[in-house]
């Protein structure tokens, strides 16, 4: 490491918005900026960004950074870039885009459910999840079937932090925790394997998928072109960087086995470390993310993306508050929690359960105001966060304690919630960035500032505030709980018409 190389930059590409962060060795935060992305919704069920925007993006967020922190760009040690994990990002073969689709898409869920269904159980047993609408390769599947011109034009596939990687360095490679992430590798060997390609029907696609490599493992230098655009020193090492989810864990404080990371951002992020990968066919998805290190996984697009759809669409039409989520959380102050209190299912963009499960509020009565609105809303979202945490536990990767992580931290109220319904301690981090500062921990490693993970979670991560369950409130919630669950499973049917009625 040079000796004026005092600083990491961490990068974090979700869904919507994309952060530059700039870090000290110790892993204080030295300054921000983020920018919104826009995501185009061409038919029901698809949702797409444009990559050259989201490159443009990147350029912008990590000038304002470097500008805002005051700094010379070759006093970067390293960068590190943390995106969210599925979806489908095509590079044709001189490596120019073709088609950036979210994670949040589900454009292939009849493919996936066609796929799960007849060889459900052989996937889990190479990769350890089974087909799903946003997996990387049920979408690559479902571009050959349904979009060949596209298909015949690609040359790598990728996940969302590949594309920039690719852009600083112009290196096409991803890293492991993103490509097991995505399904596409047998675990826990972490290969490319054919017998798995070719259950998704892509025997042809071995020569599109990237080199994997650690996430920690320096991959390439920033080009002398992406340091005109970006404002970071040629030269600069850049790393394989992370799943975004592997990454917040990290940046949260979590990582070791047996600890426990909730990430209320756009998806319900639900995961337990461990030194063997859990081999349990109702587990959502194992990432691994080094040697004997895995992240077990239970998620859907069920959490705070509905609160964001709640303030795009009914706080901040018209323009009418400078803070919505502040709003927010003022109305939730409002009002105290009741029995009769409505209902809100997080299903804006499907479950866990189902791509054809849809939102909804229940229960709704004349004395209920916006407070009761979006308390229900809170509440649901923690509800979904249980399911997922549930089955973990029936997998034998409970824990006696969690760190939350995401936008939904930053609530005053929902970190409290989660204590009560899920009835353990949890804490948060310090950190607010806590995606950007993961991967800015693996690029520590990789510039060798600390020696692992374990010396960069100790050196780099603190504890900001810890919540207490209550007790009465565990009991209320476990009531309201059961009566949610009870209601999906009523509104099953309906939302399977819903879905038939869509399809004709």
């Amino acid at each position: 490491m040079p000796d004026n190389a005092s600083y990491l930059l961490g990068l974090d590409a979700g869904n919507t918005v994309i952060k530059a962060v700039l870090f000290d060795l110790e892993g204080r935060q030295i300054a921000m900026h983020a920018l919104d992305g826009q995501s185009a919704t061409p038919e029901p069920g698809y949702v797409e960004r444009d990559l050259n925007e989201l490159w443009s993006n990147a350029c912008t967020v990590i000038n304002a950074c470097i500008r805002k922190a005051g700094i010379r760009s070759n006093e970067i040690a390293a960068v590190g870039c943390a995106g969210h994990g599925n979806g489908l990002y095509l590079l044709d073969a001189e490596g120019e885009p073709l088609i950036g689709v979210q994670s949040l898409d589900s454009r292939a869920a009849g493919l996936a459910g066609d796929l799960a269904g007849r060889s459900g159980e052989r996937f889990h047993a190479l990769c350890l999840q089974k087909p799903w609408p946003s997996q990387t390769p049920s979408l690559l599947a479902w571009v050959k079937r349904n979009r060949p011109d596209i298909y015949e034009k690609a040359g790598t596939a990728l996940l969302c932090k590949d594309f920039i990687t690719q852009r600083l360095t112009g290196e096409r490679v991803s890293d492991l925790s993103d490509m097991s992430g995505c399904g596409m590798l047998r675990l826990p060997e972490g290969a490319y394997d054919d017998e798995l390609l070719g259950l998704y029907g892509l025997e042809d696609a071995r020569g599109m998928l990237p080199p994997v490599r650690d996430p920690s493992d320096i991959v390439g230098t920033v080009t002398r072109q992406a340091a005109e655009l970006t404002g970071l020193a040629a030269g600069t090492p850049v790393i394989a960087g992370y799943f975004d989810v592997v990454a917040s864990a990290l940046g949260s404080g979590a990582g070791q086995a047996g600890g426990a990371s909730i990430i209320a951002g756009t998806w319900s992020i639900n995961q337990v470390f461990s030194e063997a990968p859990v081999r349990d066919p109702s587990v959502f998805m194992v990432s691994a993310f080094g040697p004997n290190r895995y992240v077990n996984i239970e998620a859907s697009a069920t959490s705070a993306a509905n609160l964001e759809w709640y303030v795009r669409e009914l706080v901040e039409r018209g323009g009418h508050h400078d803070d919505p989520f502040g709003f927010c959380n003022e109305r939730i102050a409002s009002v105290e929690p009741r029995s009769d209190d409505p209902y809100f299912h997080p299903f804006l963009y499907g479950s866990g359960q189902g791509a054809h499960h849809r939102g909804g509020y229940y229960g709704l009565a004349g004395w209920h105001g916006e407070g009761h609105l979006l308390r229900a809303l809170f509440e649901g979202v923690v509800f979904e966060h249980r399911r997922h945490i549930e089955k973990l536990k029936s997998a034998g990767v409970g824990f006696d304690r969690a760190i939350l992580s995401g936008g939904g931290s930053r609530s005053p109220h929902w970190p409290q919630m989660f204590a009560d319904c899920l009835g353990v301690p949890v804490a948060v981090a310090e950190a607010r960035e806590t995606g950007a500062l993961g991967a800015a921990i693996g690029a520590a490693v990789a510039t060798a500032h600390v020696g692992d993970y374990e010396e960069g979670l100790a050196r780099m991560t603190l504890i900001k505030q810890a919540f207490e369950p209550d007790p009465l409130l565990k009991t209320h919630y476990d009531r309201r709980y059961d009566t949610y669950r009870d209601l999906a499973g009523a509104l099953e049917s309906f939302w399977q018409q819903q879905a038939k009625e869509q399809a004709r």
